[in-house]
């Protein structure tokens, strides 16, 4: 066990309990008074009590007045905030007013607390420009549970937690650990809190196995992040009631679709299909004047006819947020038997939807943008299910074996086709914004390790259905502006000013601007994107681009989506794994009733103001609460990848590869691998023996004495040196001789070594006229000739030198023995 500091006494209370007891005291208490109330009788403790009082008014938690009796400070001077750690043992104070920067958390105060807890700070100084707090009161523990590495240390029990930015190590008592053996994942619960002397408690409540176990990345990082895994019983057995197929009586009052030719188009591994399009050629025109047009329609699932607000169902739907995919692995927002079965718009089965139902002229000012739009339920029966490759590879070809496989459907699909040419040419027009990036997909072999990663191919089938989807947002955002009922739209608002100014400094080195001066639209960047497209640096360009944006979130407060150039957008067509979609629907719904819908089965809130100011509040914290379960899916997908790839690369140590530059810090630049499509840190200490200094507005690294730069997208040659599974971190280090005079004299000695180690002369040169006519010994001896005559010269113009005499001195002390003067 690790020895307590000198004079601790564990019978001393805590901070947080002399608070809480001074709160419930009816009035204040003297330090004797408030000793007495909390039962502290024994000399030692009575000192250590006194220090800890001593102590807390020295951190402004406790002011006594004139007559001695302790008086809790005021609150005014204190912030309070969530405590976010880090993996080098610091941490940082989001504040819950966001009226300020972020405060740093020295290592010596994050040992009170866990990553996540709310605490009060106050204020203190600065630590290296930043502002710096101390912690004064731990207001809400939010680590109760936490996975890791059950370590047995010389009979000292620990358990270490994966994640990095919680730095304590779980102490263990022998009677709690178990059937935990040693280096085994399992997950503990915290039985005692950190504090300054002391390490947090725990016990094993659950031993997940070994961590080299297929799918053991997925146990942990479900229990890291706190996704939910497994339904309630209350959401299982409501499932376990719901038909396999659609009743009759569900179809009354809807739409009949069924004759229409509706296809589906996802990827090969896609399990559950939210949407389904149709498109038909109409005419626009009037008084015997032809206009063409296209009438699309978008079916989307109708979640929300079985997903009623406040039942189990919803609750456990809106605890997930969304649903979360792993390779090989997705936890659904919804149970299969829904997302899989009863919802999905499965072919050649009969399945509710709502529909947007889009007018579309093809001529015009308007072409390509929606001129009208109605909502709808409906029922529609699914004639094809086909994948992203089959469409393109059959719209490209007709007659081929794809446009064969699916010849009852194929005149839909090339009418689907026509009409995203012209969605594609409106989307132009907008001045929507068109990054060009490369996205991966991993494959697993059947143990769940990564046999490759491979680049995903975004052809014209995957743009023809994110138009579509694009087109019903939009219609269902406009739905719900127009009608001034308040929901949730996803909103993307444009760069902050400091953002703003680094990117156009940085585009100013390259010789680029970026127009709409302090309020630039998405058509600026396109532009300034679409001037770099040729160069070589686009891919850079790009990128710089790309990171000046902020990133988009669900809000009642409709700003529009910069990135998309859209007015207005919310998302609707993906209710079966998305909850905010699902509320999409709800109001859509309500409206064509003309009701009013208000979610208040799941949130909680005390009213304020009046019932519209109580109403958006509401709204408001519901889209907080799902942008963070947003988030905390892609942390858990993306923890999975980087331990995955982890894996992936630790049987590569010492290997070579080409990669680029995509990331720079302070401490180092992040460099992702060309073929093996993973990232990883080459450390500032390998670059070189000079001082690096760090441009942020620049993204560049740049040595003070011989400037080498690095900068992102440069490419680079580096070997794979070290792989952290417990950090999730790939390090690299630089290899040498990688520059274009080294290539050149590497490859002039493979090209040696191929022609069997013979040396090749190259031909000599011309000679030049002034030597033609002598040989090469010749001009020795005539050069030796013309420095003895030059010697002979100076010799005669100096007659008073004695340099004979001179070294004559020096043989004769040489002679005697050295005893010249030293």
């Amino acid at each position: 066990m690790p020895q307590l500091p000198p004079g601790f006494d564990p019978d001393v209370p805590t901070r947080e309990a002399i608070l809480q007891a001074l709160r419930d005291a009816p009035s204040p208490l003297s330090p004797e008074e408030l000793a007495q109330r909390m039962g502290l009788k024994r000399r030692a403790t009575l000192d250590g009590f006194e220090r800890r009082l001593g102590a807390m008014e020295r951190d402004g938690q406790l002011m006594p007045n004139r007559k001695g009796v302790l008086l809790l400070a005021t609150k005014l001077d204190f912030v309070a905030g969530k405590v976010v750690g880090h993996r080098d043992g610091f941490g940082f104070l989001v504040r819950e007013d966001r009226a300020g920067p972020d405060f740093f958390l020295s290592p010596r105060e994050m040992r009170k607390v866990l990553h996540g807890d709310r605490v009060l700070v106050k204020p203190t100084g600065e630590y290296r420009g930043k502002p710096e707090a101390t912690i004064v009161e731990v207001l809400e523990r939010r680590t109760a549970r936490l996975v890791g590495r059950f370590l047995d240390e010389r009979g000292v029990h620990i358990v270490v937690p994966e994640d990095q930015r919680i730095k304590h190590d779980i102490l263990i008592p022998p009677d709690e650990i178990g059937d935990a053996e040693h280096g085994q994942v399992v997950t503990v619960e915290i039985t005692g809190q950190p504090t300054r002397h002391s390490q947090p408690l725990g016990r094993v409540i659950e031993v997940l196995g070994e961590v080299d176990d297929p799918g053991m990345e997925i146990e942990i990082a479900v229990r890291k992040f706190d996704v939910p895994v497994e339904f309630s019983e209350a959401a299982q057995r409501q499932a376990g009631k719901l038909p396999e197929e659609v009743r009759a009586s569900d179809l009354k009052g809807r739409v009949d679709l069924r004759d229409l030719p509706f296809v589906t188009i996802d990827g090969e591994d896609a399990r559950d299909f939210d949407d389904a399009v149709y498109c038909e050629v109409i005419d626009l025109g009037t008084g015997g004047r032809k206009r063409p047009g296209w009438r699309l329609l978008v079916a989307i699932a109708d979640v929300s006819h079985y997903v009623r607000p406040g039942d189990a169902l919803d609750h456990d739907a809106f605890e997930r947020g969304t649903s979360v995919y792993f390779p090989r692995r997705v936890i659904p927002m919804l149970p299969e038997a829904l997302s899989n079965g009863l919802c999905s718009l499965n072919p050649s089965v009969d399945r509710l939807s709502l529909v947007c139902d889009m007018v579309i002229p093809a001529t015009g000012a308007k072409a390509g943008q929606v001129s009208a739009y109605q909502f709808y339920e409906a029922v529609i029966h699914s004639h094809a299910r086909t994948t992203y490759t089959d469409v393109w590879e059959a719209l490209q070809h007709d007659s081929g074996p794809a446009a064969r496989a699916m010849q009852h459907v194929l005149p839909q699909l090339q009418g689907l086709y026509e009409l995203y040419q012209l969605l594609i040419q409106s989307r132009k027009k907008r001045g929507a914004i068109d990054f060009d990036t490369v996205e991966t997909r991993i494959v697993c072999n059947p143990l769940g390790k990564i046999e490759q990663i491979v680049p995903m191919v975004r052809n014209d089938a995957h743009k023809l259905i994110e138009e579509c989807m694009l087109a019903a947002n939009t219609c269902a955002a406009d739905f719900m502006a127009r009608s001034k009922h308040p929901g949730l739209f996803r909103i993307h608002e444009g760069p902050l000013p400091e953002k703003l100014a680094d990117l156009r400094e940085f585009l100013r080195t390259l010789g680029l601007t970026l127009g709409g001066g302090d309020e630039p639209a998405a058509s600026d960047y396109g532009a300034t994107i679409q001037a770099a497209r040729a160069r070589p640096d686009f891919a850079l360009v790009q990128t710089m681009c790309l990171r000046s944006m902020q990133q988009a979130i669900y809000s009642p407060d409709n700003v529009g989506h910069f990135g998309l150039a859209y007015p207005a957008y919310t998302h609707f067509t993906s209710p079966i794994r998305r909850y905010p979609d699902l509320l999409t629907h709800r109001v859509i719904k309500a409206l064509l009733k003309r009701e009013r819908y208000v979610p208040d089965a799941i949130v909680k809130m005390v009213p304020v103001g009046t019932r519209k100011e109580s109403e958006h509040a509401l709204w408001e914290r519901q889209g907080l609460m799902l942008s963070a379960t947003e988030r905390r899916a892609d942390e858990a997908s993306r923890d999975v990848e980087a331990w995955l790839k982890c894996w992936f690369v630790r049987e590569r140590v010492g290997e070579e590869f080409s990669g680029k530059v995509t990331g720079v810090a302070g401490f180092g630049i992040f460099v992702t691998l060309d073929t093996l499509h993973v990232e990883g840190l080459v450390h500032v200490s390998e670059l070189g023996s000079e001082y690096f200094s760090f441009n942020e507005a620049l993204h560049e690294l740049r040595g003070e004495r011989t400037g080498m730069r690095y900068r992102l997208m440069d490419a680079v040659q580096v070997q794979v040196a070290r792989v952290d599974l417990e950090a999730r971190r790939i390090e690299f280090r630089l290899v040498e001789g990688t520059g274009f005079q080294a290539l050149n004299k590497a490859a002039a000695r493979q090209s040696q070594q191929e022609q069997g180690g013979r040396r090749i002369k190259k031909a000599a040169g011309a000679k030049p006229e002034a030597l033609k006519g002598t040989t090469a010994s010749q001009r020795r001896a005539a050069a030796r000739k013309d420095a003895k005559d030059a010697r002979q010269v100076e010799t005669r113009k100096r007659p008073d030198e004695h340099v004979p005499a001179k070294s004559g001195a020096r043989k004769a002390a040489a002679k005697r023995g050295g005893r010249g003067k030293k």
